[in-house]
């Protein structure tokens, strides 16, 4: 009897052909290209407003330390209701407050008071708001595209980190930078209203105390090597990233032939993010930690580079290369996180995730410019490369980053 011949796998279609994940993506990636413009746009309104570098930290602060203390329940709220819900409930709370600190910045004469508030408030809605989007994701796609579909975020973030910065510029040269804030407010409505027809598979988790959630979510962590090592070198590296934004641009100013050079290297980083997340989509590596933190590990070289004043072209090249690993690692570890974490305690673990890696940012902050005024530029940078290197290298040395497959 002849044996029937070996049948080829049907191809996975792209998630994209997914309804629900095709109306999520189209609302993140249109928010994300609001968010990107934000920064640029709100440090020069609230410069020019006050002239002051300290009003703009203290509207920074209150943006940051809402979201860092909030996040561990953000969490629980994530895992215990509709994780669809809670995302648009946030996109509508954002929307108000960006409106609100557009409408200021537009009557000419904004007050501190009304923007910090708005922005705690905006700053408090994103800490429920970011351990949603990765049980939406898993919600919205089969589990044999997750992978394409992280990609396929990535990309989109990317694709705002290229766009936003040149819509900020051209809102704030013609128009001025509140209409930055109202264009942010209205992709946070187009992108609550996308979310009113998305359909999100729902995992129900026994209702237990607030205390218990949180207990559960850090054992999960815990319980995890790959996970919880990979963390510490996700939080080295926002810390040497803080670094390298911090002292950068002096260094490229001083050192590297100008302001230009370093908005260059910014947009080269861009550009290098895109193409790491391009490779993400077409290449699925057979040991995915392992492969992401040794390419996240290259955020040293920039560093490095900087804190001896290469020629200007290396370090450009170094930081896109850099940057391509960052962009490889987000929606690999994202589907890994999918994959290997129970549905039930998806958010609650990505909420820890966020927390250590954003904690570590405010630490760079201060200790960059402190260290410089002491020892010069060089001294941090190059610390920062030995701390990322070496933290994210390390993890080659911990079991469960080289067996999980």
């Amino acid at each position: 009897m002849t044996a029937a011949p070996a049948t080829a796998p049907l191809p996975v279609p792209h998630p994209l052909r997914t309804r629900s994940f095709r109306l999520l993506f189209t609302g993140r990636a249109l928010s994300l290209l609001g968010d990107a413009a934000i920064p640029a746009a709100l440090a020069l309104a609230v410069l020019e407003a006050t002239g002051s570098t300290t009003a703009l930290a203290l509207v920074l602060g209150c943006a940051m330390v809402p979201k860092l203390l909030l996040l561990p329940l953000g969490g629980v709220v994530g895992d215990r209701f509709d994780a669809r819900t809670v995302a648009l409930t946030t996109d509508l709370v954002r929307c108000v407050t960006q409106l609100v600190v557009g409408v200021q910045l537009l009557g000419g004469a904004p007050s501190l008071a009304v923007l910090a508030v708005a922005e705690a408030l905006g700053g408090a809605a994103g800490a429920f708001a970011m351990p949603t989007s990765s049980p939406l994701v898993k919600g919205t796609v089969p589990a044999e595209s997750l992978h394409r579909a992280n990609a396929a975020m990535s990309v989109a973030q990317s694709a705002g980190r290229l766009g936003g910065p040149a819509l900020a510029g051209t809102l704030v040269l013609t128009v001025g930078p509140g209409w930055a804030f109202v264009l942010d407010a209205a992709t946070f409505a187009a992108s609550a209203l996308l979310l009113t027809a998305v359909r999100v598979e729902r995992v129900p988790i026994p209702r237990s105390s607030l205390r218990a959630d949180l207990v559960e979510g850090w054992r999960e962590v815990r319980s995890r090597d790959w996970y919880w090592s990979s963390l510490i070198g996700h939080s080295a590296w926002n810390g040497a990233a803080a670094v390298l934004m911090t002292l950068g641009p002096a260094v490229a100013v001083q050192r590297l032939g100008g302001g230009t050079t370093w908005v260059v290297l910014l947009q080269v980083g861009a550009v290098g993010f895109l193409l790491g997340a391009l490779l993400a989509d077409r290449f699925s590596p057979r040991r995915p930690v392992l492969v992401a933190n040794l390419g996240l590990a290259t955020y040293a070289l920039p560093l490095v580079l900087l804190a001896v004043a290469a020629p200007a072209p290396v370090t450009i090249a170094a930081y896109g290369l850099a940057q391509a690993g960052l962009g490889f690692l987000s929606p690999v570890w994202a589907t890994a996180v999918q994959r290997e974490v129970p549905p039930h305690a998806l958010a609650r673990v990505t909420s820890y995730d966020w927390l250590l890696s954003l904690a570590a940012m405010p630490l760079g902050y201060v200790l960059a410019p402190l260290a410089a005024s002491a020892w010069g530029p060089g001294v941090p940078l190059a610390a920062a490369a030995v701390v990322v290197g070496g933290c994210c290298l390390a993890t080659v040395l911990v079991p469960g980053v080289r067996r999980l497959a």
